[in-house]
């Protein structure tokens, strides 16, 4: 059976696309380095090839550095990025199932994951299980991703909250950013903190690198757009037109970016 989590992700294109938007130093410095000196443990939760791990274990030799991925190709890319670390390593598993015991982890993040999974609150129930009490976990996802344009082209739009819709079949949630919050308090979570910032954003013309990389993404998803739109010529039609927008110099686009971190509490039970 295929896993209705694939979507694009598991593409190695995805992957590589990915990886070249990746500025770990500069996401690690903002995010989770003001929690490094609290912390012996942490778990990535959907690690990918392993870029941000190997850069908090070179950094940091006295966290033991733990990622996770549903996909054995991801696993084995960050296995040959970790090697050498004595502090670092990979596994396969499943977000909605994580393969280590309760109480393990200081620090439990997660980034750019959330979007894709069918049972959101499972996952979050998962991270808080095997965080340690008082310990932090971090969530951080997208809101409004390839929906937000003004001036708004009502036919390009129509055909994306289209294609959304088909997504959502996986499990795809293009607003699962603002949910985060709500996902965190109905798994009883404490100490929960918002940040929002701005993720997309193209007031005018795009510059040709962000360009390459909406090319590339909407390239690998042809498959899924031929199948909502009914025919390979549609789905480059569209894509033809959404990339003539992002290029069109009198149009914005844009997303957010929300960063929900919350800890467990001593008393926290979990609600399976």
């Amino acid at each position: 059976m295929t896993d209705s989590r694939a979507y694009i992700m598991e593409s190695p294109r995805e992957g590589q696309r990915l990886l070249d938007k990746a500025e770990p130093e500069t996401w690690i410095a903002k995010f989770l380095s003001p929690h490094f000196a609290k912390i012996k443990s942490l778990l990535s939760v959907g690690c990918g090839p392993g870029v941000f791990l190997r850069e908090i274990a070179e950094n940091h030799p006295e966290i033991e550095v733990v990622g996770v991925d549903l996909s054995a190709r991801r696993v084995r890319d960050a296995d040959q990025r970790l090697r050498g670390l004595s502090n670092a390593r990979a596994c396969q598993g499943d977000a909605m199932d994580l393969p280590f015991a309760a109480n393990t982890f200081d620090l439990v993040f997660c980034r750019f994951l959330m979007e894709y999974l069918p049972d959101k609150p499972l996952a979050v129930r998962e991270m808080a299980r095997v965080c340690k009490p008082g310990g932090k976990i971090l969530l951080q996802d997208l809101d409004g991703q390839l929906l937000w344009h003004f001036p708004e082209h009502a036919d390009l739009q129509h055909t994306t909250e289209l294609v959304v819709n088909h997504l959502a079949s996986t499990g795809f949630d293009p607003f699962v950013g603002r949910k985060l919050f709500s996902l965190c308090v109905g798994e009883s979570l404490g100490e929960i903190g918002v940040q929002l910032d701005p993720y997309h954003l193209y007031a005018g013309t795009i510059d040709e690198k962000q360009f390459s990389h909406w090319r590339t993404k909407l390239e690998i998803a042809m498959p899924q757009l031929t199948a909502v739109l009914g025919s390979e010529k549609s789905a480059q039609d569209y894509s033809d037109r959404f990339l003539a927008y992002l290029q069109n110099p009198e149009t914005l686009t844009y997303s957010c970016l929300f960063t929900v971190t919350a800890t467990k509490p001593s008393n926290w039970v979990s609600r399976r």
